[in-house]
């Protein structure tokens, strides 16, 4: 392209800019939503943000169907209480792991907010994904880019507009259907998913009701309510605005040396003029997903989508200015042109996370193979025979480990007690389950000297290793002590 025509084109861009541009913005003056029909983004960060959301859609895709040990890697059943985070099952006892690790996951965010912004919108956010590598490329292949896409929304209800959205909103449809039997492997595993669509919606009505509803939930947020979940709902936006600073790394328009903004005139010298870098082409307003403009300055609504970058770039190239007029950068780095400092406050909070993850990786590491708990039944009491007192207890053994164990009780403390087991002492616990029965303990009538008494009992494993011991009481015979 020659550069008399880059510049008739870029004049007709910026009519277009300007002629659509108070229909970028989400709302208008009176408060009611305005349609965004961004354009088609190009460049290099766009082709970056490709390859990593199609790396993290491959991974959402595949790991139902991942396992470890013959554990699905993730899985997440609250209904009947199954947690499997990378192969390894957590119980309702680990609840405080996960709650730990449900803290270092936040502060995570938080430090990474501090530093890079809200990137995490832009590149890894499921909605992001979903929205921009999915659902806005049907739209693109089924109504064209944005000049056409507006052009199909003013016109009247005809046969191509008709057959045109009916086709997007009934693949919108399936893809939802998608996603939501993807989600629900992560919740009851994709043998139960594939069991259930086997069987049919009528012998599994709830989990289909459940699925229909869900399915609604993900075609409203993707085919209307789409970058208004960013803007309007979702918390982390509004989290941003507290945590960011002018050392957080962001996508900033550099002011100083963009104003002040005016038309592309071949062959002028801005500088000359008192002109700077931009000009005024409006190209990063009109792909931005959120329609924002980001040179009012930084904004909650901003995603860090990077579409800007790339538009810009692509004009500052064919009007031969340099690149980087929009980029990452900190408001530092653009009002005092200081390069990026690791502050105190991002210290402070990897000081935090580091001591987090630490102790969560003693926490996995250190939680035992198995749980034992000995508890005496409500309203029973101790019986005397053949010179030794019996008590009965209630065990509940949760086998933590991959594998079954066949494991033995004894008691530890004090001396001379005896297991009475309805067996050969030895039960075995198969893996990630849990394990109930009764058991006898006895005592010679001589060892107990109160009427409650303090025991330790252990279970051992085949090679007399201690997998857990558990602390209870002993009842036995009232006797005054001289």
């Amino acid at each position: 392209m020659s550069d008399d025509q880059f510049i008739k084109g870029g004049q007709n861009q910026v009519v277009e800019a300007e002629t659509f541009r108070d229909s970028v913005g989400t709302m208008d003056q009176s408060g009611k939503r305005k349609w965004v029909f961004p354009r088609k983004p190009r460049g290099r960060y766009t082709n970056y943000r490709t390859l990593v959301a199609w790396f993290l859609l491959a991974i959402f895709f595949a790991l139902p169907f991942i396992t470890i040990n013959g554990n699905p890697f993730l899985m997440l059943n609250f209904v009947e209480r199954q947690f499997f985070i990378g192969g390894q099952p957590f119980y309702l006892q680990d609840f405080f792991i996960l709650a730990l690790g449900a803290i270092t996951s936040i502060v995570f965010i938080i430090l990474f907010t501090v530093v890079f912004g809200r990137i995490f919108c832009g590149w890894i956010c499921p909605q992001t994904i979903f929205l921009e590598m999915i659902f806005r490329k049907i739209d693109y292949l089924i109504e064209g880019d944005r000049n056409k896409q507006m052009k199909l929304d003013r016109q009247e209800w005809d046969a191509e507009k008709i057959w045109k959205r009916s086709l997007k909103w009934s693949i919108f449809i399936i893809i939802s259907l998608i996603i939501t039997h993807w989600m629900f492997m992560y919740i009851v595993g994709y043998q139960e998913v594939f069991e259930m669509v086997k069987q049919g919606p009528m012998n599994n009505f709830t989990s289909f009701l459940v699925m229909i509803l869900f399915t609604a939930a993900f075609y409203f947020t993707f085919a209307w309510f789409r970058e208004q979940v960013c803007t309007l709902v979702c918390p982390y936006g509004r989290l941003q605005g507290v945590l960011i600073d002018k050392q957080t790394i962001n996508v900033y328009y550099d002011f100083k040396r963009g104003e002040n903004r005016s038309k592309w005139r071949k062959g002028e010298d801005r500088r000359a003029e008192g002109k700077g870098d931009c000009i005024d082409c409006n190209q990063c307003v009109v792909v931005c997903p959120t329609g924002i403009d980001i040179r009012d300055g930084q904004q909650l609504e901003c995603v860090n989508c990077t579409a800007c970058i790339d538009a810009c770039d692509e004009v500052m190239l064919k009007v031969g200015l340099p690149l980087g007029l929009i980029r990452y950068a900190t408001e530092d780095e653009i009002e005092k042109e200081e390069s990026f400092k690791y502050t105190g406050k991002m210290k402070a909070y990897t000081a935090v996370l580091v001591l987090l993850v630490g102790f969560l990786g003693f926490l996995l590491t250190n939680r035992g193979s198995m749980e034992a708990k000995f508890i005496k039944p409500a309203g029973s009491t101790y019986f005397v025979r053949e010179g030794k007192i019996t008590n009965i207890y209630n065990y509940t053994f949760l086998n933590k480990s991959n594998q079954d164990q066949l494991v033995t009780i004894k008691v530890i403390e004090p001396a001379h007690g005896t297991i009475t087991l309805s067996s050969d002492n030895k039960i075995l616990l198969k893996r990630d389950q849990m394990t109930k029965g009764t058991v006898n303990i006895s005592f010679p009538e001589k060892e107990i000297k109160f009427s409650k008494q303090n025991v330790t009992i252990g279970v051992y494993d085949q090679k007399g290793e201690l997998l857990d011991s558990f602390d209870t009481y002993f009842e036995g015979p009232f006797t005054l002590q001289f």
